[in-house]
């Protein structure tokens, strides 16, 4: 099963378009996993279309509308995988500790919110995800995105994907 991660799209306001490589992976992808912060109903709209299954969250710049399709944590199984979303996890000091106490069920907990990407496994054995921005870098050399592919009740093969700076 092949996973697609994103977070922070922030369209229109920090992009016009989601990028022609993320487009490209939402055909590819089993699952499409949104961390929040989309911004415009328009982007989720096309997402949900274009995606052959999307788990998604709302994020701290998403308004009613946004909030009235999307829960602010989203937790599924996917090939014996649990999978928890949440668009903020607070500072990233402490941050692996916090969540391995506010997710003690889950094996993955995918997040958004700094636009930096993130990958590590709490001394629990929890992996925390964070796929960074395709639209919005930041202080980040590069705009991102990640890839995963779950096997054998396993997550794997995770890979985060630079995209190139817009022109």
């Amino acid at each position: 099963m092949r996973l697609l991660l994103v977070a922070d799209t922030h369209l229109p306001k920090r992009a016009k378009e989601l990028p022609e490589p993320v487009w490209a992976e939402v055909e590819l992808a089993d699952v499409v996993v949104h961390a929040g912060d989309w911004v415009d109903l328009d982007t989720f709209d096309r997402l949900a279309v274009a995606s052959k299954r999307l788990v998604a969250v709302y994020g701290n710049n998403d308004g009613p509308e946004l909030r009235a399709w999307l829960p602010e944590v989203a937790r599924v199984n996917l090939g014996g995988v649990r999978i928890a979303v949440v668009h903020e996890t607070e500072d990233a000091k402490g941050r692996e500790r916090r969540c391995e106490e506010s997710y003690p069920d889950v094996d993955v907990l995918v997040f958004g919110h700094s636009h930096i990407p993130w990958d590590s496994v709490t001394p629990g054995g929890l992996r925390l995800l964070n796929p960074g921005s395709p639209t919005d870098r930041r202080r980040q050399p590069f705009c991102t995105y990640q890839t995963a592919e779950i096997r054998g009740g396993e997550l794997v093969d995770v890979e985060l994907h630079r995209l190139p700076p817009r022109g």
